[in-house]
């Protein structure tokens, strides 16, 4: 794999992907346990706008390793060390970015076994993990684009 550019288009769809998917949950009762599980679609909402905001956030750190780095990594959970070896994020935040992997590929594989109250817990007290990553990442790519220009 070569390096190539870092996509605008894609780094600005992703960010407002999560930032999006992250809104529609705060819009939910999740703050709430008794109104949250009270609708039985509320868990099925947050379950799916948490998933498609770990995915994206994890599409985002990958375009960066295989556009930048030329680095291809064939698990989400590679993406935060491949990061954070090559200086785009601390370890700290890479150790964050591996659990939110491990997070959505539980989500995805091991499906049955998130309930809705952890749903409801990760949605009311976990989402400011994701926000921590994906200003790490911003951080950096503002930088990087900003040194790119014409």
């Amino acid at each position: 794999m070569t390096s190539g550019r870092l996509s605008r288009r894609v780094v600005a769809d992703r960010i407002q992907w999560v930032q999006s998917m992250l809104h529609a949950i705060r819009s939910m009762p999740i703050h709430d346990p008794m109104q949250f599980h009270a609708d039985p679609r509320n868990a099925l909402a947050c379950e799916s706008c948490l998933r498609r905001a770990l995915e994206a956030l994890l599409d985002l750190g990958r375009h960066i390793l295989a556009k930048h780095f030329a680095i291809a990594v064939e698990e989400y959970k590679e993406i935060g060390p491949a990061l954070a070896t090559r200086g785009v994020v601390s370890k700290e935040t890479a150790s964050l970015f591996r659990t939110l992997a491990g997070y959505r590929n539980r989500m995805v594989h091991f499906y049955h076994e998130v309930s809705n109250d952890e749903i409801q817990d990760i949605c009311a007290n976990h989402l400011h993990d994701l926000e921590m990553v994906l200003d790490a990442l911003r951080q950096w790519l503002s930088s990087v684009l900003e040194s790119s220009k014409p």
